[in-house]
């Protein structure tokens, strides 16, 4: 069995066709899907979803995008969110210093504001960075998000900031951009230890080759593993077997 730790079903891209997209995951043997909100609005729906689908399960929080839509009420909303059994994490929270869609300074504080509800509710974080990767564990040693630990999905830092990573108990999430000829991502995927590499597409975004340029979807993640599996001269089934488990243990998944 895989595990997509980080798909966007409720996104537009997939309007109408959600079921037919987890049925085509199962067939796929993707047997677990992380549904991940990025604000209220698609956190809500991504619990719904997770509420009516056996091996569907959700995040909430507001992605660094988002920042912006997170007022008072909303804030304490999520909270509420977060104590659902279905949602497994908080976020996707973090920073974004590539798009910069909005000021750092409010980036920095909501993701302090992720980490403190992680914190508190004892879940772990999905964390989304890009071109802050530094910066992003900086913070969470200082606001003591090792504690929480999680995920730092579609890891795109170099090899020195994995390591640091690592060392701070945290997963790396590796998707379709392993098999991109250009991408750097997979020799940072081969020497992350086994344990705490995880599989995801980031759906809609980024298909593997050969689906480039398509809508991705939690089904690829069976070619990822293939890839990966393949480039680490180890059985797809092993590989299989540890990923999951890594999902598994850090979310707390049945």
């Amino acid at each position: 069995m895989f595990v997509d730790t980080h798909a966007h079903l409720n996104f537009p891209q997939f309007k109408g066709d959600e079921e037919a997209t987890i049925r085509r995951a199962r067939k796929a043997g993707v047997g677990i899907i992380v549904n991940v909100g990025t604000n209220l609005d698609v956190s809500r729906t991504a619990l719904d979803l997770a509420r009516s689908h056996e091996g569907v399960y959700a995040t909430a929080g507001f992605h660094p995008h988002d920042v912006e839509l997170a007022d008072a009420d909303g804030l304490k909303a999520l909270k509420r969110l977060a104590l659902n059994g279905k949602v497994v994490a908080v976020g996707e929270t973090g920073l974004d210093f590539f798009r910069d869609y909005a000021p750092r300074p409010l980036q920095e504080r909501m993701f302090r504001f992720h980490i403190r509800l992680a914190r508190q509710t004892g879940l772990p974080l999905v964390i989304h960075s890009r071109g802050a990767e530094d910066r992003v564990m900086d913070i969470l040693e200082s606001e003591g998000g090792v504690t929480a630990g999680g995920a730092l999905h579609c890891f795109g830092g170099g090899t020195d900031q994995a390591k640091r990573a690592v060392d701070l108990g945290f997963h790396l999430g590796f998707g379709g951009t392993v098999t991109y000829n250009r991408s750097t991502s997979l020799s940072v995927a081969l020497d992350t230890p086994p344990d705490r590499v995880l599989l995801e597409t980031d759906c809609p975004y980024l298909a593997p080759v050969p689906y480039r340029g398509r809508r991705n979807e939690p089904a690829y993640v069976r070619q990822i593993a293939e890839f990966l599996a393949g480039r680490a001269n180890e059985l797809l089934d092993s590989f299989a077997a540890r990923t999951t488990e890594n999902a598994r243990r850090l979310f707390g998944l049945m």
